[in-house]
């Protein structure tokens, strides 16, 4: 099994290369790809070191699967080549997720959509994720008319630069910006590049592939916002459903669904928060209660850790379906 990381020196690239590791996924050939600029660079991956290659030398190795995370224009100038060699690619960019022809892939809600001839397959959205890992069981049981998102998203999710001006901030150091404006001590109600409607990018993605992954009859309306957390996002989510609910079978049906962690004890002030996500794969959920103020409504709290389950985990999880069910072969 040969397996392509491409945007390896990445800090997604890092933490698949860290999950990898964990699920002692069968590698017999690893490949660490990047940059052309960044090829030559030395890696370690389980105590072994690894020099970084560019491109086109991956894609001539012709590797069985290759986890991108390496943003959206250089998914789609090289993921297309890739699977012309007859690589299946794991894409963790916005490339494909609304193509059409593409699948939008969480492996606990819809792996079983994935066939041998899917080459280019899409890792949705972060914030989505892990919104659509709560949502699908509920979904399920009691149908979700309409969903109300408000996202408290880490700087993590836009990268190293974004880390570094709060370590600036909180220094009293001026350096390079990665938000128009301060951070530390603030929050952006401006996730991603704003569209004509009012929405941005990052609100939209929530809207268009929630409904692609759960269903299109789904209405979802969000504000997504970002804070000064290192890393984590965490969503207020109101859920209004077609039927009636009992709160204490949502709470059953969410604690026995996997990936899912139910942390709902507010007299012990049990809920979940980015401070004990972080480095977990699991989806967190909590203050699950009911919306007085109008009929089959539900208000909850998710978090997850969004370079995990929001990103590296969910990837590798989806090669590791791939592979069991020898969709992929070496």
């Amino acid at each position: 099994m040969k397996i392509a990381v491409v945007g390896a020196t990445g800090l997604v690239g890092n933490v698949i290369l860290e999950v990898l590791a964990e699920f002692n996924f069968p590698i017999d050939e690893l490949l660490l790809v990047a940059s052309e600029k960044s090829a030559g660079t030395k890696m370690t991956f389980m105590g072994k070191e690894y020099t970084v290659i560019g491109m086109n030398e991956a894609v001539a190795a012709k590797p069985d699967i290759a986890i991108f995370s390496a943003g959206g224009g250089t998914s789609l100038e090289w993921a297309p080549k890739f699977a012309a060699a007859g690589t299946t690619v794991i894409d963790n960019s916005s490339a494909w997720r609304m193509d059409p022809d593409k699948k939008l892939i969480v492996p606990e809600i819809n792996a079983d959509q994935l066939t041998d001839t899917d080459k280019i397959i899409a890792n949705p959205n972060c914030s989505t994720i892990q919104m659509v890992m709560v949502l699908a069981p509920l979904h399920a049981r009691y149908k979700v008319k309409r969903v109300v998102v408000s996202t408290y998203q880490s700087i993590s999710g836009t990268g190293v630069k974004a880390i570094k001006q709060l370590d600036n901030e909180k220094a009293g150091i001026k350096g390079e910006m990665a938000y128009p404006y301060t951070i530390n001590e603030n929050c952006l109600p401006h996730c991603d590049t704003f569209l004509e409607n009012g929405y941005t990018k990052e609100e939209m993605k929530l809207t268009n592939e929630t409904k692609k992954i759960l269903d299109p009859a789904i209405n979802v309306t969000a504000t997504a916002v970002r804070v000064p957390v290192r890393g984590g996002h965490s969503e207020a989510v109101n859920i209004q459903f077609e039927t009636d609910f009992d709160l204490a079978e949502v709470r059953t049906i969410l604690s026995k669904t996997p990936g899912v962690t139910l942390q709902d004890l507010p007299e012990t002030n049990t809920y979940p928060m980015p401070l004990y996500a972080k480095g977990k794969n699991d989806v967190f959920v909590g203050r699950i209660r009911r919306d007085e103020s109008q009929p089959n409504t539900l208000n909850l709290w998710i978090v997850a850790d969004n370079l995990r389950k929001g990103a590296a985990t969910n990837a590798v999880q989806i090669a590791q379906y791939l592979v069991a069910k020898k969709l992929v072969e070496a």
